[in-house]
């Protein structure tokens, strides 16, 4: 049996990053995944700014640029008529180079074992997987980054609650021009022209020398369209979007892949030397574009903070060790060093934005920073004027809930996710020391 501290099942963008980064840190963590190389699979396929401003915190930012093609432009289109013109700092790429990349990334160190996890077993001080290749693994913590592979968790109690089923279809494909040489843009983001087409946007934009187009659209499995957008993407893309052509002119659609989403969140995952990273946790929809959101906050979360404070609390008893618990109190989230030793992240939803947008020595009073946290007079005003700014923009749920095995040291993570709820920008850095 193979002993580690740290165990990833799936290696994806969430469960490749989580060990690219924990090897990087010095973490004893091994890497499960069927495949040596990732395979061709459609996903996401671009990452905007706040999704790179995120990766920067992972280390892996330039080595994803490298595989990447920059937008440079982007126009914005409604009605066939250009909008505006804005400069796009957009990375674009198929998943599988993403994730290939990402993994190119991983130390040695890092064992990688090609083999499937069958069999998962939980208790207080350590965890077993069992793998098809009847190898067995024993580690303090699982990170469970299969995404939408149900199995392993549901034989720990670890159920699916589907919101939305089939919530909106993501259809990607390779786009070219018929008479002209090139199209006038380098990358086009239009929008659905009538709500009754059930269409949100097509988003077209560069990888290497093809346009590649991610159509989002709220439409039911069987509906005649998708078959129709198969066999003839021409005629099916310009029924929805009519007014397109005027921009584009005639084109040739091709290598057409068609995902459905359901939306759901995991119940029952609270258990003690586990957790759920990315989709493995809860979906959300891909027209929002934030689903890259949920996953790199998630892996940064884990692997900066929470991952660094079990490597700190190594060979501690349970009830030894003291966290930090934060809690609302008088209009702000206050810090106090609770005696349980527990680490409790409550209503991170309400304060997401707020939080992404100031250092944490502002709004928390860490100790790290320096500051005081806001109470009277200047710096609680302006804090209320921050709160009121983030108002506008989409609050969401962190999806990390993380107890060490045989530490003492937990974080606790309520939730309240939605069919419309988006993923958090994280819990910013607190001090555990």
């Amino acid at each position: 049996m193979r002993h580690t501290d740290i165990a990833i099942v799936g290696g994806g963008l969430a469960g490749s990053s989580a060990a690219a980064m924990l090897g990087r840190a010095g973490q004893d963590a091994v890497l499960v995944d069927p495949h040596a190389l990732y395979p061709n699979d459609f996903r996401c396929e671009k990452l905007d700014a706040s999704q790179i401003t995120i990766l920067r915190k992972t280390g892996l930012a330039e080595a994803v640029a490298r595989a990447a093609t920059v937008d440079q432009e982007v126009w914005i289109a409604r009605s066939g008529r250009v909008v505006e013109k804005k400069p796009s700092a957009q990375l674009d790429f198929l998943y599988h180079t993403l994730v290939n990349a990402v993994r190119a990334e991983i130390p040695a160190r890092v064992p990688v074992i090609c083999a499937k996890a069958a069999v998962l077993s939980v208790s207080s001080e350590r965890q077993r997987l069992t793998l098809s290749n009847g190898e067995e693994l024993s580690a303090r913590l699982i990170v469970l980054a299969n995404g939408l592979n149900i199995s392993l968790r549901h034989s720990v109690g670890i159920e699916r609650e589907v919101i939305s089923p089939s919530h909106s279809i993501s259809i990607g494909f390779d786009l070219k021009p018929v008479v002209r040489a090139s199209f006038g843009f380098r990358a086009l983001t239009y929008y659905g022209e009538n709500t009754a087409l059930r269409t949100a946007y097509v988003s077209l934009f560069p990888i290497g020398p093809v346009m590649r187009a991610n159509l989002f659209v709220y439409r039911d499995m069987d509906d005649p369209w998708l078959r129709e957008m198969r066999r003839h993407g021409e005629e099916a893309l310009f029924t929805v979007l009519p007014r397109l052509r005027a921009l584009t002119g005639d084109v040739e659609v091709s290598d057409v892949k068609i995902r459905p989403v359901d939306l759901y969140v995991s119940k029952g995952y609270r258990q003690a030397g586990i957790v759920l990273v990315g989709d493995a946790f809860a979906t959300s929809c891909p027209a929002a574009g934030t689903g890259c959101n949920k996953v790199l906050t998630d892996v940064e979360r884990l692997c900066n903070f929470h991952c660094s404070a079990l490597a700190r609390h190594a060979g501690h008893g349970p009830g030894k060790d003291c966290g930090l618990l934060r809690r609302r109190g008088q209009g702000r989230l206050r810090e106090v060093l609770p005696r349980q030793g527990v680490l409790s992240a409550c209503d991170v939803d309400r304060e997401r934005a707020l939080l992404a947008r100031a250092p944490c020595g502002e709004i928390l009073g860490s100790s790290r920073q320096g500051h005081a946290a806001p109470g009277r007079g200047p710096a609680r005003r302006q804090a209320a004027r921050r709160r009121r700014r983030a108002g506008a923009q989409q609050r969401g749920v962190t999806s990390l809930q993380v107890c060490f095995a045989g530490t003492g040291y937990k974080l606790r993570c309520p939730h309240a996710p939605s069919a419309k709820a988006s993923p958090s920008l994280g819990v910013p850095d607190v001090d555990t020391r």
